[in-house]
């Protein structure tokens, strides 16, 4: 079963561990992937793919599988796509539906779609990464995105502002959310966000 985590499960005693930073390249590594107490690793998609269905596969206790991507989506009441409560910071925006957050949500739907053609040993619970706004001049890396994301989920309570509950996620009340995979077919519902850019 693929469903959502829950906000009192971003803790490391929720299950075993695997966290992604998704790209979507012909040929780069533009993906990273961090296992646990593992070492980070940058990988193409390719061997993310693999890599994760894998994980999957695997019997044991439940995985929670942490996608820096968008899992859940904004449309305002009239039907039309919009930023959710954490993708806009002063004038700068990081929406869901725009740039590189179409090109990593559609990558997510290719990952999602690929554990469910072999169904899972094991539960899968998802939860999104937040990884945008980092301040100027500092370099983007898979690795250390992957590696801050495990630091907030091993220590919950000492970044609780880096933590979104899913009734935060709607920067309007009039927004309808929904889980980004509703659209293809598999709903999980919508995830907590775990942020890196507080």
């Amino acid at each position: 079963m693929i469903r959502s985590g829950t906000l009192s499960e971003v803790n490391r005693e929720s299950g075993d561990w695997l966290f992604v930073d998704l790209g979507f390249s012909r040929a780069s590594r533009s993906c990273g992937i961090l296992l646990g107490n593992g070492l980070p690793e940058e990988i193409t998609f390719g061997q993310l793919l693999n890599r994760v269905t894998q994980a999957a596969r695997h019997p044991g206790r439940q995985l929670c599988l942490l996608l820096e991507a968008p899992l859940s989506v904004a449309f305002t009441p009239h039907g039309n796509p919009t930023g959710r409560s954490l993708e806009r910071r002063g004038a700068k925006t990081r929406y869901w539906y725009a740039g590189l957050g179409t090109a990593v949500l559609t990558a997510a739907t290719y990952l999602l779609r690929a554990i469910t053609a072999s169904p899972p040993g094991r539960d899968i619970l998802l939860f999104e990464g937040f990884a945008s706004f980092k301040p100027k001049g500092q370099a983007s890396s898979h690795t250390s995105d992957v590696t801050r994301l495990r630091e907030v989920v091993w220590r919950p309570a000492t970044f609780t502002a880096a933590i979104v509950s899913p009734e935060q996620i709607a920067a309007d009340p009039q927004d309808i959310l929904t889980s980004a995979f509703a659209v293809a077919g598999m709903d999980y519902g919508i995830p907590p966000i775990v942020r890196i850019d507080v």
